[in-house]
């Protein structure tokens, strides 16, 4: 990320000096899946036509020219614009987009370092405490200054109403007290002591007006539930219309981080047309009615190479995306003859990672690695080839046979599939993932393939999103390809924690929140504790030791990488999106991604 030209910003260097050693960051993984209601389209276009050819890019005329058109992220009418909601419109949810409602720092993906938000200064060298100092000029779109008692009324929010998402981080701040009218103060926990987390709810907490909210608050009526028509917030966009085919912005350009930011967003609108499905974006983005996309479309090189169209990815080579999460095969390891870590191995050895990333990713993902470390971005420091080779598994259907007959005294059927020596047959298992997520049923459909290949029978379900949440978070499946925590603040940490802890985690039949198949190990607790306030120095040796325990038991299987959000852009109306001949901004929508907006130039109409 470059520096800003504005003297009124503190310098990344010096923020991030203030930083000290600030990992990668927490969680993130918010997999959307791509269906909905609603109708309509983005109005305007021009550009280039979906036929191709080499027409430059013209821009479109009117407002439409002055509009960014967004796609990706809202699938449904709006209800409500409630940060506290589990569904609010887009782009109020937290975390999300900073259009509207904005952090303190912002975690980029590239690096994983924090850059600044709400925050001009984030001092962390007390080691147990957080010293933050707010933009000077910080104000919300009502004109009302943020102050350190709105950052300290929005976490004890949290405290006060325990339902609200970030309502654990008390489980890791003592205390957080304003210090004077711009600073505040985070005392971190001792028991447990985790500043990754503690960062991450830093970076993923939307800071909101305390005269505002307090005035919810005395109305009785749940916080969650206030539908917050006009939300009030800090950052460089305010609602201006929505309905059921559209959410509008407008630009505010009493925007406080005009001078941070040496300027205002390019864009003066910002349109969300609520499409009916993927099919829909992805035609809107190849004609230039989407101007930058998170929807996942397949095969979208061919926008470029074969129809010459102004769209790109942050890569114009495979894998187009940068790596931000990992989906897994979560096995139910309380179910036989899962209970076996020899048939867990023997299944990981059965399955083409690299078809997977073929045909269900369409390159968009490298051969999943047996590890529960991205290899690639900020995570790459920490994971360890030697240890995947010398411990973990590939796609080897001769070494599921030798395990399955030689460790475990499996006879093959005349059906093709292996019986135990103890009599257990391999299959029928069921594995599963929601419908419509089409990426992750053709993955699920190549495993069922390969299984059945190798000698194992497994058969593919595909039941609505909260039919599966319900069965995986409660044990109630074999099988299943469900999403952990992506790249953020707190990674890999998360991550593992997300695989191997059993801490919180309830016996089946109660919902977890993690571990879904109810792993346990006794070395686990200690090594995530020790782990969570490691110096980056130790980190490398701590996380290869967990990363041991994790391939050599396998709760789950990783099956591809994906991106954070898929970042797609269509530069027939703007230009200056942000890719990897131009890192000047992370490919997020949300976090560090923010300063894109900033960049944006439009192209003449």
């Amino acid at each position: 990320m470059s520096d800003l030209p504005n003297k009124a910003r503190p310098s990344r260097r010096q923020f991030l000096v203030n930083t000290a050693a600030v990992g990668a960051a927490a969680s993130m993984a918010g997999v959307l899946a791509a269906c909905g209601g609603g109708s309509g389209g983005a109005p305007g276009g021009g550009g280039q036509g979906g036929s191709g050819g080499a027409k430059k890019p013209a821009g479109r005329a009117g407002q439409a020219g002055e509009t960014l058109f967004v796609a990706g992220f809202q699938w449904g009418p709006p209800t409500n614009f409630n940060p506290f909601n589990s569904s609010p419109a887009w782009p109020c949810g937290q975390p999300g987009a900073q259009y509207v409602f904005e952090s303190l720092v912002r975690f980029n993906l590239l690096d994983g370092k924090l850059s600044p938000g709400l925050a001009a200064e984030f001092d962390e060298s007390q080691g147990s405490t957080f010293v933050v100092k707010l933009q000077p000029d910080a104000h919300f779109s009502d004109g009302k200054p943020v102050t350190a008692a709105d950052v300290v009324n929005t976490f004890d929010i949290a405290k006060r109403h325990p339902e609200v998402s970030y309502a654990a981080c008390w489980d890791y701040f003592d205390k957080i007290e304003a210090t004077d009218d711009k600073t505040v103060t985070f005392t971190l926990g001792q028991t447990p002591f985790n500043p990754k987390l503690a960062r991450s709810y830093l970076a993923g907490t939307a800071i909101l007006p305390k005269h505002v909210w307090d005035e919810k608050e005395k109305s009785g009526k749940p916080i969650t539930q206030d539908e917050n028509k006009d939300p009030i917030g800090s950052g460089p966009f305010k609602i201006d219309k929505y309905d059921q085919t559209q959410v509008g912005l407008i630009r505010d350009d009493n925007y406080w981080g005009k001078t941070f930011y040496g300027g205002l967003p390019g864009p003066k609108f910002i349109n969300h047309p609520i499409f009916k499905g993927n099919q829909e974006g992805d035609l809107a983005l190849q004609q230039g009615k989407i101007d930058v996309s998170q929807q996942f479309t397949p095969q979208i090189w061919q926008m470029w190479e074969d129809r010459k169209l102004p769209v790109s990815t942050w890569y114009k080579k495979e894998p187009y995306h940068v790596p931000g999460s990992i989906p897994m095969l979560v096995i139910n390891i309380k179910k036989k003859p899962f209970s076996d870590v020899r048939v867990r191995r023997a299944l990981a050895f059965a399955i083409n990672y690299p078809d997977i990333a073929d045909k269900a990713m369409s390159r968009y993902s490298t051969p999943a690695n047996s590890s529960v470390i991205l290899p690639t971005g900020s995570e790459e420091k920490f994971f360890n080839q030697e240890n995947v080779d010398k411990n973990g598994w590939k796609y080897d259907p001769e070494q599921t046979a030798k395990i399955l007959e030689t460790e475990l005294g499996a006879k093959k059927g005349n059906d093709g599939i292996y019986v135990l020596g103890d009599g257990t047959r391999m299959g029928p298992f069921t594995v599963q993932t929601p419908t419509g997520w089409t990426d992750w049923n053709t993955a699920l459909q190549i495993v069922a393939n390969n299984a059945k290949a190798a000698g194992i029978e497994i058969k593919t379900q595909f039941p609505q999103a909260p039919v599966v949440t319900q069965a995986v978070q409660n044990g109630n499946f074999e099988l299943a390809l469900w999403y952990i925590a992506g790249t953020g603040a707190a990674a890999p940490w998360q991550r593992f924690r997300d695989v191997l802890d059993n801490r919180g985690v309830p016996a089946p039949g109660k919902a977890a929140f993690w571990n879904y198949g109810r792993f346990s190990d006794p070395a686990v607790a200690a090594l995530l504790d020790k782990a969570a306030g490691a110096t980056d120095a130790e980190l490398p040796d701590l996380y290869t030791q967990l990363d041991t325990i994790y391939m050599q038991n396998i709760p789950m299987i990783p099956l591809m990488y994906r991106p954070l959000e898929f970042f797609e852009f269509n530069e027939s109306n703007w230009k200056g999106f942000p890719s990897e001949a131009n890192p000047d901004a992370p490919p997020q929508f949300s976090g560090a991604g923010n300063e894109w907006l900033f960049k944006l130039e439009r192209v003449s109409a």
